[in-house]
């Protein structure tokens, strides 16, 4: 039997809020996952697992607001996030999937074992 040779490697990186945090965390699942998500369509599924849903309206103006953008273009991003299954409809909202959803307030770490298969 050949012995495996193990690589680990640490990074430690500094967000500067919940926002930015999320956004890392879902770009690093975009990459994980060949998903070649959008910054615009990250920054929506971070937003909407910190605020809980995207279904209010003061809630899509305020996204609207922070990255300058309108509100139509949320509409197309939420449909091409529900196709995929990322974002779900849980009654009357819009969310993300609780598979994917962690508390972003405190601080991650992620272990990412990536294989020979």
């Amino acid at each position: 039997m050949v012995p495996t040779k193990i690589v680990v490697q640490q990074i430690k990186k500094v967000e500067v809020d919940s926002f930015s945090l999320a956004e890392k965390y879902y770009s690093i699942l975009s990459a994980i996952n060949s998903l070649k998500l959008t910054n615009r369509e990250i920054q929506l599924i971070a937003y909407t697992a910190i605020k809980g849903n995207i279904s209010y309206k003061h809630l899509r103006e305020e996204f609207c607001k922070k990255h300058s953008t309108t509100s139509p273009t949320i509409n197309n991003i939420i449909s091409k996030l529900k196709k995929m299954g990322i974002l779900i409809k849980d009654k009357t909202k819009v969310k993300v999937n609780p598979g994917i959803v962690i508390n972003f307030d405190n601080n991650l770490t992620l272990n990412i074992k990536l294989e020979h298969g």
